[in-house]
Protein backbone atom coordinates (compact mmCIF):
# COMPACT_ATOMS: atom_id res chain seq x y z
CA UNK A 1 0.00 0.00 0.00
CA UNK A 2 1.39 3.29 -0.80
CA UNK A 3 2.36 5.71 1.32
CA UNK A 4 4.69 8.79 2.87
CA UNK A 5 6.89 8.12 5.43
CA UNK A 6 8.12 10.90 7.68
CA UNK A 7 11.29 9.52 9.27
CA UNK A 8 13.63 11.11 11.68
CA UNK A 9 17.23 10.70 11.57
CA UNK A 10 19.98 11.01 13.72
CA UNK A 11 21.43 14.35 14.35
CA UNK A 12 24.65 13.00 15.46
CA UNK A 13 25.35 10.04 17.07
CA UNK A 14 23.83 7.30 14.88
CA UNK A 15 22.79 4.91 17.91
CA UNK A 16 19.76 7.42 18.29
CA UNK A 17 18.07 6.20 15.33
CA UNK A 18 14.94 4.23 16.23
CA UNK A 19 14.47 0.26 15.14
CA UNK A 20 10.90 1.61 13.81
CA UNK A 21 13.13 3.83 11.50
CA UNK A 22 15.53 1.31 10.03
CA UNK A 23 12.45 -0.93 9.44
CA UNK A 24 10.13 1.41 7.51
CA UNK A 25 13.68 2.27 5.72
CA UNK A 26 13.89 -1.34 4.50
CA UNK A 27 10.32 -1.61 3.12
CA UNK A 28 9.38 1.30 1.41
CA UNK A 29 10.25 1.27 -2.68
CA UNK A 30 12.36 4.83 -2.84
CA UNK A 31 14.13 7.00 0.13
CA UNK A 32 13.76 11.26 -0.85
CA UNK A 33 16.99 12.73 0.76
CA UNK A 34 17.80 15.89 1.43
CA UNK A 35 21.69 15.08 0.32
CA UNK A 36 21.83 11.62 -1.27
CA UNK A 37 25.83 11.53 -0.04
CA UNK A 38 25.06 12.27 3.49
CA UNK A 39 22.07 10.00 3.23
CA UNK A 40 24.28 7.22 1.44
CA UNK A 41 26.50 6.93 4.42
CA UNK A 42 23.68 6.21 7.24
CA UNK A 43 21.67 3.60 4.68
CA UNK A 44 25.14 1.94 4.38
CA UNK A 45 25.92 1.94 8.71
CA UNK A 46 22.49 0.24 8.52
CA UNK A 47 22.83 -2.23 5.57
CA UNK A 48 19.76 -0.60 3.91
CA UNK A 49 19.67 -0.49 0.16
CA UNK A 50 17.16 1.46 -1.70
CA UNK A 51 16.95 3.97 -4.64
CA UNK A 52 17.79 7.36 -2.90
CA UNK A 53 16.24 10.33 -4.89
CA UNK A 54 17.45 14.15 -4.25
CA UNK A 55 14.59 15.97 -2.34
CA UNK A 56 15.69 19.61 -0.97
CA UNK A 57 14.73 23.27 -0.70
CA UNK A 58 15.88 24.04 -4.09
CA UNK A 59 14.04 21.65 -6.18
CA UNK A 60 11.20 19.88 -3.99
CA UNK A 61 8.19 22.69 -6.12
CA UNK A 62 9.86 20.78 -9.56
CA UNK A 63 9.38 17.27 -8.23
CA UNK A 64 6.67 17.81 -6.04
CA UNK A 65 3.71 16.78 -8.06
CA UNK A 66 5.50 13.30 -10.23
CA UNK A 67 6.20 12.41 -6.36
CA UNK A 68 2.56 12.55 -5.45
CA UNK A 69 2.23 10.68 -8.81
CA UNK A 70 4.15 7.85 -7.90
CA UNK A 71 2.06 8.06 -4.35
CA UNK A 72 -0.38 7.54 -6.01
CA UNK A 73 0.33 4.89 -8.20
CA UNK A 74 1.45 2.53 -5.21
CA UNK A 75 4.85 3.74 -4.56
CA UNK A 76 5.97 3.89 -0.70
CA UNK A 77 8.12 6.76 0.32
CA UNK A 78 10.09 7.68 3.13
CA UNK A 79 11.39 11.65 3.31
CA UNK A 80 14.57 12.08 5.29
CA UNK A 81 16.94 14.58 6.07
CA UNK A 82 20.29 15.37 6.47
CA UNK A 83 19.44 15.21 10.41
CA UNK A 84 16.56 15.42 12.27
CA UNK A 85 13.09 15.37 11.20
CA UNK A 86 11.61 16.21 8.37
CA UNK A 87 9.47 19.58 7.95
CA UNK A 88 11.17 21.24 11.37
CA UNK A 89 14.16 24.04 9.50
CA UNK A 90 14.10 21.10 6.84
CA UNK A 91 11.87 20.04 3.53
CA UNK A 92 8.40 18.01 3.95
CA UNK A 93 5.94 20.87 4.55
CA UNK A 94 4.93 21.10 0.61
CA UNK A 95 4.67 17.02 -0.04
CA UNK A 96 3.00 16.97 3.40
CA UNK A 97 0.49 19.21 2.17
CA UNK A 98 0.00 17.98 -1.47
CA UNK A 99 -0.30 14.19 0.00
CA UNK A 100 -3.19 15.57 2.21
CA UNK A 101 -4.78 17.33 -0.19
CA UNK A 102 -4.61 14.40 -2.84
CA UNK A 103 -5.67 11.80 0.41
CA UNK A 104 -2.66 10.06 0.53
CA UNK A 105 -1.67 8.22 3.67
CA UNK A 106 1.23 9.73 5.60
CA UNK A 107 2.79 8.45 8.98
CA UNK A 108 5.16 10.59 10.92
CA UNK A 109 7.89 8.53 13.02
CA UNK A 110 9.14 10.03 16.45
CA UNK A 111 12.26 10.80 17.10
CA UNK A 112 15.82 13.13 17.08
CA UNK A 113 15.23 16.50 17.12
CA UNK A 114 17.96 18.89 18.10
CA UNK A 115 15.30 21.87 20.32
CA UNK A 116 14.00 19.21 22.41
CA UNK A 117 17.77 18.43 23.88
CA UNK A 118 18.72 22.01 23.51
CA UNK A 119 15.71 22.79 25.63
CA UNK A 120 15.73 20.68 28.16
CA UNK A 121 19.37 20.99 28.77
CA UNK A 122 19.11 25.55 28.85
CA UNK A 123 17.97 25.40 32.61
CA UNK A 124 15.32 27.41 30.97
CA UNK A 125 11.30 27.07 31.39
CA UNK A 126 10.69 24.31 29.07
CA UNK A 127 6.64 24.13 29.93
CA UNK A 128 5.62 26.65 27.14
CA UNK A 129 7.94 27.61 24.40
CA UNK A 130 7.87 28.80 20.89
CA UNK A 131 9.95 27.14 18.28
CA UNK A 132 11.61 30.11 15.78
CA UNK A 133 13.85 28.36 13.04
CA UNK A 134 16.12 30.09 11.77
CA UNK A 135 16.08 33.65 11.75
CA UNK A 136 15.78 36.18 8.53
CA UNK A 137 19.35 36.70 6.97
CA UNK A 138 18.34 40.23 6.24
CA UNK A 139 14.55 41.22 4.93
CA UNK A 140 12.55 40.99 8.05
CA UNK A 141 14.99 39.76 10.50
CA UNK A 142 15.08 43.85 12.52
CA UNK A 143 10.97 43.48 12.60
CA UNK A 144 11.60 39.64 13.94
CA UNK A 145 13.61 40.44 16.99
CA UNK A 146 11.30 43.59 17.60
CA UNK A 147 8.12 41.64 17.69
CA UNK A 148 10.04 38.64 19.73
CA UNK A 149 11.28 41.36 22.54
CA UNK A 150 7.72 40.86 24.05
CA UNK A 151 7.60 37.10 23.50
CA UNK A 152 6.78 35.72 27.59
CA UNK A 153 7.68 32.10 26.65
CA UNK A 154 10.88 30.57 26.20
CA UNK A 155 12.76 30.84 22.39
CA UNK A 156 14.20 28.73 20.66
CA UNK A 157 16.43 29.25 17.37
CA UNK A 158 18.82 27.56 15.00
CA UNK A 159 21.70 29.69 13.98
CA UNK A 160 24.76 29.22 11.38
CA UNK A 161 28.36 28.86 13.89
CA UNK A 162 29.18 31.69 10.99
CA UNK A 163 26.34 34.07 12.61
CA UNK A 164 26.38 32.98 16.09
CA UNK A 165 27.83 36.28 17.64
CA UNK A 166 26.40 38.41 15.21
CA UNK A 167 22.68 37.21 15.94
CA UNK A 168 23.26 36.79 19.96
CA UNK A 169 24.74 40.39 19.81
CA UNK A 170 21.44 41.64 18.12
CA UNK A 171 19.64 39.65 20.83
CA UNK A 172 21.22 41.25 23.22
CA UNK A 173 20.43 44.85 21.91
CA UNK A 174 16.69 44.06 21.72
CA UNK A 175 16.12 41.53 24.41
CA UNK A 176 18.39 42.88 26.66
CA UNK A 177 22.14 42.11 27.76
CA UNK A 178 20.98 40.23 31.33
CA UNK A 179 18.46 38.40 29.27
CA UNK A 180 19.23 34.40 30.00
CA UNK A 181 20.23 31.80 27.73
CA UNK A 182 22.35 28.97 26.27
CA UNK A 183 24.00 28.14 23.02
CA UNK A 184 23.94 24.42 22.31
CA UNK A 185 26.14 22.62 19.42
CA UNK A 186 27.20 19.44 17.66
CA UNK A 187 24.61 17.87 20.26
CA UNK A 188 24.93 14.23 20.43
CA UNK A 189 28.11 14.16 18.99
CA UNK A 190 31.91 13.70 20.70
CA UNK A 191 32.22 17.70 21.09
CA UNK A 192 28.81 18.44 22.37
CA UNK A 193 28.59 21.63 24.34
CA UNK A 194 26.28 23.89 26.08
CA UNK A 195 27.15 27.35 27.43
CA UNK A 196 24.55 28.79 29.66
CA UNK A 197 24.70 32.62 30.67
CA UNK A 198 23.43 36.05 30.03
CA UNK A 199 23.07 36.72 26.30
CA UNK A 200 25.97 39.67 27.36
CA UNK A 201 27.93 36.49 28.60
CA UNK A 202 27.27 34.53 25.37
CA UNK A 203 28.49 36.76 23.62
CA UNK A 204 31.62 37.86 24.95
CA UNK A 205 32.73 34.08 25.62
CA UNK A 206 31.89 32.57 22.13
CA UNK A 207 33.39 35.77 20.55
CA UNK A 208 36.96 34.58 21.72
CA UNK A 209 37.31 31.40 19.36
CA UNK A 210 35.84 29.88 16.27
CA UNK A 211 32.93 27.95 16.89
CA UNK A 212 31.61 25.02 15.06
CA UNK A 213 29.02 22.75 14.37
CA UNK A 214 25.12 22.91 13.96
CA UNK A 215 23.82 25.82 16.68
CA UNK A 216 20.58 25.74 19.04
CA UNK A 217 20.08 29.20 20.89
CA UNK A 218 17.74 29.05 24.13
CA UNK A 219 16.44 32.58 25.21
CA UNK A 220 14.21 32.98 28.35
CA UNK A 221 10.99 34.96 27.33
CA UNK A 222 10.38 38.61 28.81
CA UNK A 223 9.16 38.83 32.67
CA UNK A 224 10.56 35.26 33.29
Amino acid sequence: MSKLYLVPTPIGNLGDITLRAIEVLKVVDLVLAEDTRKSGILLKHFQISKPVHSHHKFNEHRTLESLVQRLMGGTSIALITDAGTPGISDPGFLLVRACIEQGIDIESLPGPTAFVPALVNSGLPCERFVFEGFLPQKKGRQKRFKELSAETRTMIFYESPYRLVKTLTQMAEHFGPERKGSVSRELTKVYEETVRGTLQELTQHLSKGTVKGEIVIVVEGSGT
